[in-house]
């Protein structure tokens, strides 16, 4: 798949987040092993700690559907600016793909790269190596 399908499957994705409090919607797919594709969007809740990023809902479909092995992250938002993922999920994407490649689109389509490693240097592990071992 290119990566403008992708984009556009973020952005289709997007259009389900339920973001009444922060007005704020994020669309995401994540790339698996053998073109796998999983999207998400954010789904917020009045009790703000229990609300779910993109990125998160996406990566927690693919790991209940077996898939443990990640290439790419796309995460969208209607921002001029480019949506990073929080804390949260760059701990999370961590655990899974050290050296996940992370693309960001604006409303206006612009693209920008980085990568998990980038966004999160020294990040925890319980084991440096591992790629979502059991």
């Amino acid at each position: 798949m290119k990566l403008k399908d992708l984009i556009d499957l973020a952005f289709k994705a997007k259009k389900n987040a339920y973001a009444p409090y922060s007005g704020f919607s994020v669309g995401a797919v994540l790339l698996g092993e053998n073109s796998r594709t999983f999207t998400g969007c954010n789904v917020e809740n009045s009790s703000y700690g229990l609300s779910m990023c993109a990125e998160r809902i996406a990566l927690f479909k693919a790991v209940s559907e077996g898939c443990r092995d990640f290439e790419l992250l796309i995460l969208v938002s209607d921002s001029d600016e480019f949506c990073l993922p929080c804390g949260a999920c760059r701990q999370v994407l961590w655990e899974f793909s050290n050296d996940l490649r992370i693309v960001m689109s604006n409303k206006k389509k612009e693209v920008k790269e980085t990568w998990v490693e980038e966004l999160l240097p020294e990040a925890f592990s319980l084991n440096k190596k591992a790629k979502g071992g059991q």
